[in-house]
């Protein structure tokens, strides 16, 4: 069991139910062994039925309360891990929230949006799964191997035996098993990433008469994924069959000593009967482990990646003391510096600033020219490696405040748009806006005549597997949103630069509109 599963909050309690629980099982276990033990051995001995009724009525109420309890640890795992995904979910999102777009960008969109819905999903699966099937490996069979020597010392000494044979084969084949889901992981990762980068391109690829040639790509990532799926699978059966072969091997070793004891008459029925039943149950656990490790192998991987987003070193979030919009209307950086030690070469070099009330910046610059870094700053993504940020009558560190990015409205060069209906896309920023105010917010964004033509109006489902958009469609979604929001600074990141220049045009009229007495901050290297 990975030990950063201990450091979940409410865990403790949750394994403590889930041992209790599991040694009342185990108890239940026994006492159907036994009881259907004695039932077979005295009807072979010529009791009549009528007379082993009670002892029947004996296994099938272990029986029963033996499923029972395994209902209830399903459902304590299950309610935790939901519990516990969704908060994760929460910080994972406010994280990378606070990381900024550098942060996506350098991961990957595709891949950050599969680890937020699918990633967690698993790791919500391993979660329902590893606590049961490691507490019932641990103390299923020690209560069972207790019972088993008292009954017969030799019979249990083989199962002892076989057990560390057992596991040393779970190791090496769960070693090269985690191996081949690495591979697996990164595959589908790449294959996320390609995906989002083939659909929002594909426009262009068709433009340019690419598309066909593209589906060679689109081939080889697939094969990639599919061969490493493949792998895993195979390690997968390989473990499985290992895992049969040694049990059966060890309970039919058990089986032909307790036929050679019967036979000598060493040995009653009854015990022999009792140990026959108890030995699967022994190595059930252990089975269902191995079996069920596989399975989770994602979900273990996707609990990893997360837990490594959320140690990542972020600009923390600064409440003022007395906040207040006016404040606001003067901002200046002194001497800001931005080094990367990935790239010593790229950042930001003694940058000054100072602007007051609404004023419209151009930041110009070729491609890798900084821009992206310093809306990355004026957004409070990013901590700078020195210098200070005037706000008002506030000096500090960077601009990584609450009360700020409360006035900030972000146009990146590619919006994201959800898989949500139209309205709710627009309302990104108020989710509380009226139907009203969210049909003014589509007008001045240029929305109206798009949304006349939809199915479902407002309605309509867009994003990925809804309607798509195009570049500029996408664009006035996020004007409509900028409307919406009606905040006085906006800060946009080249939302122009993926397209022709006639959709700019368009686009152009609507932008004056909502630069309107406002702070904005536009990064561009296109110079008109």
């Amino acid at each position: 069991m990975d030990k950063t599963l201990f450091t979940l909050k409410g865990v403790k309690p949750i394994l403590v139910k889930l041992t209790i629980l599991t040694v009342i099982q185990s108890i239940f276990i026994i006492i159907q062994a036994f009881s259907l033990a004695e039932t077979i051995s005295s009807l072979f001995g010529g009791d009549l039925f009528r007379n082993v009724v009670k002892k029947l009525l004996f296994f099938l109420c272990a029986l029963i309360g033996r499923h029972v309890l395994n209902g209830w640890k399903r459902t304590i795992a299950f309610n935790f891990a939901a519990k516990t995904c969704e908060t994760l979910r929460e910080e994972l999102l406010q994280k990378l929230f606070n990381l900024g777009p550098g942060f996506v960008r350098k991961e990957g969109s595709g891949q950050t949006v599969t680890l937020v819905m699918e990633g967690l999903f698993k790791f919500r699966r391993y979660l329902e799964l590893i606590f049961i099937k490691s507490m019932n490996t641990f103390l299923i069979p020690s209560a069972i191997l207790v019972i088993i020597f008292i009954e017969d010392t030799r019979s249990a000494f083989i199962l002892l035996l076989a057990l560390p044979i057992l596991i040393i084969f779970m190791v090496l084949l769960g070693l090269a098993a985690k191996n081949k889901a690495d591979q697996q992981y990164n595959s589908y990762h790449l294959l996320s990433n390609h995906y989002v980068d083939s659909l929002r391109g594909l426009e262009t690829l068709k433009y340019l008469g690419l598309s066909k040639q593209h589906v060679e790509n689109i081939i080889l990532v697939s094969e990639r994924y599919r061969r490493a799926t493949i792998a895993v699978l195979k390690m997968a059966f390989l473990s499985s069959f290992a895992l049969d072969f040694f049990t059966m091997l060890s309970i039919a070793t058990v089986a032909v000593f307790l036929g050679m004891g019967l036979i000598n008459g060493t040995m009653s029925l009854y015990p022999a009967l009792t140990i026959l039943i108890l030995a699967p149950e022994y190595f059930l656990p252990i089975k269902e482990l191995g079996t069920d490790y596989h399975a989770t192998l994602d979900g273990k991987n996707a609990g990893q990646k997360v837990e490594t987003i959320l140690a990542q070193t972020e600009n923390k979030l600064i409440q003022l003391a007395a906040p207040s919009r006016e404040i606001f209307k003067t901002l200046s950086l002194h001497n800001v510096n931005v080094r990367f030690l990935e790239n010593p070469q790229a950042g930001l070099k003694n940058i000054n600033l100072t602007t007051t009330g609404a004023k419209k910046i151009g930041i110009i610059g070729a491609s890798g020219a900084g821009k992206s870094t310093l809306i990355d700053l004026l957004s409070g993504f990013l901590t700078p490696s020195s210098g200070e940020f005037w706000l008002g009558e506030y000096i500090l560190s960077s601009l990584s405040v609450q009360d700020w990015r409360n006035q900030v409205i972000y146009i990146p060069q590619h919006p994201y748009i959800f898989h949500d209906t139209v309205q709710n896309n627009i309302r990104l920023y108020l989710p509380e806006a009226s139907d009203e105010e969210v049909k003014e917010a589509a007008k001045q964004a240029g929305l109206l005549e798009l949304i006349e033509r939809l199915p479902e109006k407002m309605n309509t489902i867009i994003g990925e597997g809804g309607r798509v958009l195009s570049g500029g469609q996408e664009q006035r979604v996020a004007l409509a949103r900028a409307f919406i929001g009606n905040r006085p600074v906006v800060v946009l990141d080249e939302p122009t630069a993926h397209l022709d220049i006639e959709t700019e045009a368009e686009l152009k009229e609507t932008m004056l509109k909502l630069f309107s007495d406002k702070l904005v901050f536009f990064a561009t290297h296109r110079l008109h």
